[in-house]
């Protein structure tokens, strides 16, 4: 049994400030991911005894990136997706095991008025072609924060979100793609009817408090993975940032 945790820190430095270590050592997990590290590198020594540390920096200082965190040895790492356009900002790791892929995403946010959309748009088809590529030789898991809720389930108040960033026709029908394409969502695979579960609230108005929130962290995996997952898990108690950490338990 693996178990794997991912997080949108919101900043990894202030997110040490505010017990990210002490939640990474009780959660114990297999492997954990974080995205937004918000790092370059050098500016942080994080002590994590008995884990193998990968980090991916965004060019642009202060913003974006991903790390994975791991006990077991990857035999390799691979570092963006393959596309220079897509590979300033520090948004993937691939990490290669025995029997499977493990990928930390950081998917783009469409910015307000939708500024960033058109982007967004190309680059999701940009990163499942490279999922489908990785699974010609081995099943996927990917973990990480996708920007976008899925189905109004999933988020607090739809009817007010529908044409803001996150939640337009265009960025789930996406999401819905990535299904379609083979994928499992895995929290809705063990709780499909499961409401007010969210895995990130605004910092405005009291949103956490009133859990004005929504769902766009995710566990992903093959679909041939199915027979393997054992729990999904959003820890919506756990502070540091604006998100919680997601969880997959898979038998792999």
């Amino acid at each position: 049994m693996k178990k794997m945790i991912s997080w949108n820190v919101n900043g990894l430095r202030a997110c040490v400030q505010k017990g990210f270590l002490d939640y990474f050592q009780k959660a114990d997990a297999d492997i954990f991911c974080i995205q937004e590290s918000k790092l370059q590198e050098g500016q942080i020594d994080l002590q994590l005894p008995g884990y193998f540390q990968y980090w991916n920096y965004a060019q642009k200082k202060g913003y974006s990136g991903t790390a994975v965190f791991t006990k077991e040895k990857p035999l390799s790492v691979n570092y963006g997706i393959g596309i220079e356009e897509h590979d300033q900002e520090g948004r993937v790791i691939a990490l290669e095991y025995g029997t499977y892929y493990f990928v930390t995403v950081y998917t783009p946010n469409s910015q307000s008025e939708l500024a960033r959309l058109s982007y967004r748009m190309d680059w999701e088809d940009a990163f499942l072609r490279y999922l489908k590529k990785l699974e010609q030789k081995k099943p996927v898991i990917f973990a990480g924060d996708f920007n976008v809720a899925h189905r109004e389930i999933d988020l607090k108040n739809p009817k007010t979100n529908r044409k803001n960033a996150g939640f337009t026709d265009e960025e789930r029908q996406k999401f819905t793609d990535l299904l379609n394409a083979g994928f499992i969502d895995t929290f809705r695979y063990f709780y499909p009817d499961q409401e007010g579960i969210y895995s990130w609230w605004s910092y405005r108005f009291q949103a956490r408090k009133k859990n004005a929130g929504w769902r766009i962290d995710y566990f992903c995996v093959s679909e041939c993975l199915k027979d393997k997952l054992a729990d999904a898990a959003i820890h919506t108690e756990v502070m540091g940032s604006d998100h919680c950490p997601v969880e997959l338990k898979i038998e792999i």
